[in-house]
């Protein structure tokens, strides 16, 4: 009996397998994210034999919810919406006769037949900026529209950019204000408490100490500004001027990939060009640099990455090396206190480390050593590290070691790949859900590309180990946060097509799934992400009618992937890359002014990140004046939207007060924010491949306007425009990381092509 049933399971298993070869493996449903506590909107909306539907989500308060070292995420309260979706609807394809303020929409805007074409067959198109096509502030559009009587369409990519205007600017106001500081603060006082242990002991203990003494040298001379300030003064010891030396020659010359004189394993210095905001300045600069190697170089517990005689005796003194630094921590409060200020900020903004650290190392000694005194002898070393590879081990390989393992052909040694790279970061790399999806959907996971070969997709990277899916895309990320669309393109263009790839899709889509409204907000790079989720849906019935399009998820899918280059731009220091292994009021009466985009699920989220943002920061006081006032604007902007995209949701009529703050919405949006912060030309490198050593890049250019049809509660179409941001995938050389200055060259040069989805909707 048992041999007929594995036989049975055999056939059931090779029938499938066959099914699944004859589909090209390709994922051919959509992802299943799931429902979180009922907030979605798949019930009612969409029901095709009602043309209306229903908008409900629950009330949310995390204020018991603690997560990591603080209960900031405890500041996310979400309001509760309940909303009958009646939108009055039209035909498409629309035509010109039926819209009242065509004739002067046509002049301006809609003078090439392709635009027109698009706005007939979806209800909406986008085109180049006409008043600037090479416009960088979002919030220009809305004057030039109102000053020359057009209607307005205030867009969900407007508030995202602002969002984004007040997460980088805050954050990059705390770094130089106070992180900055008590970083210099740390190094310097553990430099000098390397120095002393290494005049004091012998043997290994005292190499890892003239290796500590490096390490921190190194992070000092990153941070040490040019120009002398007594300040931010230090000397090299003598007996490591040479290690340091040769250490910053690399980091200078931020190229590939070499050997660490300090640590003996390969790294990837192209790392440790000042990216994101971190260009502007020079104290920026510096701070970017000595983080990134805080947060980059490892002290490993194995040595099968080190590049030495003796690979495990190299494991052994870096685990010594760590097993100071965390004693120096644990029996120092004031010196620990600053090390957890400037973890626990940057934790609040990204998240918690992927690699082990201080509390771990702190947590293993005392399980080892008890509350006596630590011998970092040999026998006691390896009880340590029997200790420590009990822990967690990282969840996104982050390249170190590259090029000097063995090929990583299976998924099974790319897992031991990550466990080779255990061990102690100073001030660890976050962890992030989308890098974590890309390490898991690229090379050895995913396998050999099984597609057509006259054109293959973007993913696709040969090599004599097979051909795979060395790059993910943007779509990857936005597929398992739940949009249909970006699961169709990756099967339309191929970049489905690999062995593994459904395999391994499924796998994250039921760990996603489990994933409670709680895990999404943790921390504010996790609620910016489920701040996105509401625009990936599929509207349905009771939305206006060119929501209801395919072409209007494939928008949503473009501004949903500008917004994530944002949040990638904003916090390219501190999350873990993943790396391939290898005036009087006017009376308007019954005039339309305008219309907004009636996302109120996407308004409210965004609310309660927006309060979570600012009240955790001012929790840590670390919020200025300026910062706040901003913060409180934006919060009260948010509400009117609600407010409006409510009563157009609901066919109500919008009183004077609606429509004189839509005709005014430029005006009142502004902020005390300069010309550069308001840029929406920004770019950042996501994933790099050290096989072909490229780097995925995700930028966003020049703002475009777009055109919409809507209609009225008293049956009149209108045309209204708005401004939308763009975006672009491309690959780009490692050793020519793109700063957002030379992406703005490259836009007005030669810019990469737009991704396939914008066809849909764009003229």
């Amino acid at each position: 009996m048992k041999n007929r049933i594995n036989a049975f399971v055999t056939l059931l298993i090779f029938l499938i397998l066959l099914a699944f070869l004859f589909t090209g493996g390709c994922l051919k449903q959509s992802p299943t994210l799931g429902v979180e506590n009922g907030n979605e909107n798949t019930d009612e909306v969409g029901n095709e034999s009602s043309s209306t539907g229903h908008l409900k989500t629950e009330e949310l308060n995390l204020s018991d919810f603690e997560t990591g070292i603080s209960s900031l995420a405890g500041n996310y309260r979400l309001e509760a919406l309940d909303i009958e979706l009646k939108t009055p609807q039209y035909e498409l394809p629309l035509k010109e006769s039926e819209v009242s303020n065509y004739e002067e929409f046509s002049q301006s805007f809609l003078t090439d037949e392709a635009a027109l074409k698009k706005l007939k067959e979806n209800g909406f198109v986008l085109i180049s900026n006409p008043y600037n096509p090479e416009e960088e502030d979002i919030t220009a559009m809305y004057s030039r529209l109102g000053n020359g009587g057009k209607q307005i369409f205030i867009t969900s990519d407007t508030l995202l950019h602002l969002y984004h205007v007040q997460f980088d600017d805050s954050m990059s106001q705390v770094e130089q204000n106070e992180l900055y500081d008590l970083l210099w603060e740390l190094d310097k006082t553990l430099l000098d408490a390397s120095v002393e242990k290494y005049r004091s002991v012998s043997g290994e203990e005292k190499e890892a100490a003239r290796r500590n003494a490096a390490y921190f040298a190194l992070a000092l001379s990153l941070l040490q500004p040019k120009e002398e300030q007594i300040k931010y003064q230090f000397e090299i010891p003598s007996f490591v001027n040479n290690d340091v030396k040769a250490e910053l020659a690399l980091i200078e010359a931020h190229e590939s990939f070499s050997v660490s004189p300090i640590f003996l394993y390969n790294e990837d210095y192209s790392q440790y060009l000042p990216r994101g905001h971190y260009s502007s300045s020079e104290k920026l600069q510096n701070y970017f640099k000595a983080f990134m190697w805080h947060g980059r170089m490892s002290m490993l517990l194995k040595g099968k990455l080190i590049e030495a005689e003796d690979p495990e005796k190299e494991a052994r003194i870096q685990t010594i090396q760590a097993s100071l630094i965390s004693s120096w921590l644990e029996s120092n409060p004031d010196l620990f206190k600053k090390w957890g200020r400037i973890y626990a900020i940057t934790a609040f903004y990204v998240g918690a480390s992927d690699d082990l650290g201080p509390y771990e190392y702190m947590e293993a000694m005392g399980t080892v050593f008890g509350n006596g005194s630590k011998n970092f002898n040999t026998k006691m070393m390896e009880e340590l590290k029997i200790e420590l590879a009990g822990y967690r081990s990282p969840e996104i390989y982050g390249g170190t070691g590259s090029g000097t393992h063995e090929p990583i052909l299976t998924a099974e040694q790319a897992d031991e790949l990550l466990e080779d790279t255990k061990g102690f970061r100073f001030m660890g790399q976050r962890f992030i859900p989308d890098s974590y999806i890309f390490s898991r959907l690229t090379g050895p996971y995913t396998k050999d590309y099984t597609g057509s070969q006259e054109q293959v997709p973007f993913t696709y990277i040969y090599s004599e180990y097979g051909n795979n899916r060395g790059f993910p895309r943007g779509l990857d990320a936005m597929a398992l946060m739940g949009s249909e669309r970006a699961v169709y393109w990756l099967d339309e263009l191929n970049d489905s097509s690999y062995k593994n790839y459904s395999i391994q899709y499924s796998e994250l889509s039921s760990e996603f799934s489990n994933f409670s409204t709680a895990d999404w907000n943790r921390n504010l790079y996790w609620s910016w992400l489920f701040s996105l989720k509401p625009l990936l849906n599929d509207y349905g019935k009771g939305y206006p009618t060119f929501m209801q399009t395919e072409a209007w998820q494939d928008k949503e899918l473009s501004t949903s992937l500008a917004s994530w280059t944002e949040l990638r731009h904003d916090t390219i220091l501190y999350a873990k890359q993943s790396y391939g292994m290898n005036v009087s009021m006017p009376v308007f009466g019954d005039n339309s002014i305008g219309f907004v985009e009636p996302v109120p699920e996407f308004y409210n989220r965004l609310l309660a990140l927006t309060r979570m943002t600012a009240d955790g920061i001012e929790e840590m006081d670390a919020l200025d004046e300026d910062t706040g006032r901003n913060f409180e604007s934006f919060e009260r902007n948010l509400e009117k939207l609600i407010e409006i995209s409510e009563k157009e949701l609901e066919n109500e009529e919008l009183t004077e007060e609606d429509k004189y703050y839509i005709f005014k919405f430029g005006e009142i949006i502004k902020m005390s924010s300069d010309e550069e912060t308001m840029k929406t030309t920004l770019v950042a490198d996501v994933h790099t491949e050290p096989n072909n050593e490229q780097v995925l890049e995700e930028g966003t250019g020049y703002v475009d306007i777009l055109i919409v049809a809507y209609m009225t509660p008293d049956g009149r179409i209108f045309l209204a425009a708005g401004p939308v941001m763009s975006h672009y995938e491309f690959k780009q050389s490692m050793s020519e990381r793109l700063t957002d200055e030379k992406w703005r060259e490259m836009l007005k040069a030669k810019p990469p092509e737009r991704p396939e989805w914008v066809s849909t909707y764009r003229a």
